[in-house]
């Protein structure tokens, strides 16, 4: 278990291929590889150093700030195919627990680097070789001239993101991250530092430092997807850097990809991409709360095809004991809540996740649902049977579309209304006021970056359960 991460981790913990699309005008990454004014340009450095690592570059693109949306990118400078390879990467010149110049410390104390995350042996040889002057990745770090560029919102004043972000769930996963983040370092990092007082300095590898670099992790580091043979046996495999594969930005209508095979790593492109044009990589199928938690950015609506919104489960029981009259039904309630925890459908942090054009919990709420609406008889008839072996297979395995909301039975409809305007209430503002906030060119540019990112996150959120309150209503 990772920090309070969303589903895919770092990037391509999927392959990068499970993208439903997107439309044009999508923003990407603004990257954290910006330079002081004056400062030679690194990427000349780091091109060498690509070329003496055994890193192959196609020919027919660039690496470059010029037609990039934000930060370097990746811009092609002939036509491209689909299938074509932009980047070809051995695996040495990856940096992981395995390539790192403190490797074999790294292995010899594998058992006491165990954590939540599963991030530390990375993180320590990040700490290392990002210090360490005669690094073999100083100049891919120079790319990444200062972490404090990094503007994730746990960097932000506690204040500003309350009120920028309350309602979305980001602050909930920044506080868990925090507090993991202090843990692991004063429990893990630091003892493994004394240990090794020649490499490390406490006063130098602070826990700034490794906040810092938790967020680079977060931003840019890749996961390689296990086998499917071995998807039941192991644990996710650890994160790694990967060098100009993490310079390419993302929007969910991405042209390109990482695969990966035992010898190297290559990135190709998924379909055709025009002379000039910017190559993008996609980070998983990622709503913008997910986004501006992992990587500091979020896409304007209505480019992010892939956003959510959540519905608190406790919120759905909330709404449900609001509508009990006497205290026999909210102990029927609380009895039939009781239930669907023993069923693992629901629990006390749980959510379920509303999409565009679907519920993506849609076997949790739609049995939430159905259970909590139930008159004492029939959840004591359910109750009997076991839960629902009667029910037809078609309605067990139909998605809950859309389509399929609109057509609840009126109690289930009510109940899920009562659960969105409920949730609507813990936002700090309403839909009109961030619409005519976004129709208002002028306003929107006075607003400072976190704010911008902030109300892309709030506005597709709140369109999601306002189209919900439409279908249900």
């Amino acid at each position: 278990m990772g920090w309070s991460r969303p589903w895919k981790g770092p990037r391509g913990g999927d392959g990068g291929k499970r993208s439903r699309g997107g439309g044009p005008g999508e923003l990407a990454a603004p990257s954290s590889r910006r330079r002081s004014a004056g400062a030679p340009d690194p990427l000349p450095a780091f091109l060498a150093w690509c070329g003496r690592a055994g890193v192959e570059l196609s020919p027919k693109v660039r690496l470059s700030r010029e037609g990039a949306v934000a930060g370097y990118g990746m811009v092609a400078t002939e036509e491209l195919e689909a299938g074509e390879v932009l980047v070809t990467l051995p695996r040495t010149a990856l940096l992981s627990q395995h390539t790192t110049s403190i490797q074999g410390l790294l292995r010899e104390a594998q058992e006491s680097l165990q954590s939540q995350s599963g991030w530390v042996p990375l993180l320590l040889a990040l700490l290392h070789e990002y210090t360490a002057s005669n690094s073999h990745w100083q100049p891919y770090f120079s790319l990444w001239q200062d972490f404090k560029n990094l503007d994730h919102p746990m960097f932000w004043p506690e204040e500003e993101r309350t009120r920028l972000l309350q309602g979305t769930g980001i602050p909930e996963a920044v506080d868990k991250d925090l507090a993991n983040i202090h843990l692991e370092y004063s429990s893990i990092i630091l003892p493994f530092m004394e240990s090794h007082p020649n490499i490390f300095d406490p006063k130098l590898h602070t826990l700034e430092l490794y906040k810092q670099l938790v967020a680079f992790v977060m931003a840019y580091s890749f996961q390689e997807p296990l086998e499917e043979e071995d998807e039941d046996e192991k644990g996710p495999n650890p994160p790694m850097m990967v060098p100009v594969a993490d310079i390419l930005n993302h929007v969910a209508n991405h042209n390109a990809n990482l695969e990966y095979s035992p010898q190297c790593l290559r990135m190709v492109t998924t379909r055709p991409v025009g002379k000039g044009q910017e190559i993008f990589n996609t980070y998983g199928q990622m709503a913008n709360w997910q986004l501006l938690h992992m990587y500091g950015f979020a896409e304007p609506y209505p480019g992010n095809t892939n956003d959510t919104a959540d519905i608190q489960m406790v919120t759905v029981r909330k709404a449900a004991l609001r509508r009990a009259r006497s205290e026999a039904e909210q102990r029927l309630v609380s009895e039939q809540w009781d239930f669907l925890c023993q069923l693992e459908m629901v629990g006390e942090e749980g959510a379920f996740v509303l999409g565009w054009e679907e519920v993506l919990t849609e076997e949790e709420l739609s049995t939430t649902l159905k259970v909590l609406c139930m008159s004492e008889e029939e959840f004591k008839e359910c109750k009997e049977q076991d839960g629902w072996e009667d029910d037809s297979e078609e309605e067990e395995n139909s998605t809950l579309s859309n389509e399929a909301l609109a057509r609840l039975k009126t109690p289930c409809k009510k109940l899920l209304y009562d659960s969105v305007l409920l949730t609507l209430e813990s936002y700090g503002s309403d839909l009109k006021a961030e619409q005519d906030l976004l129709n208002n060119k002028e306003a929107y540019e006075k607003l400072s970056r976190r704010e911008q990112q902030a109300l892309h996150v709030r506005y597709g959120q709140k369109r999601i359960l306002h189209q919900l309150l439409e279908l249900v209503g």
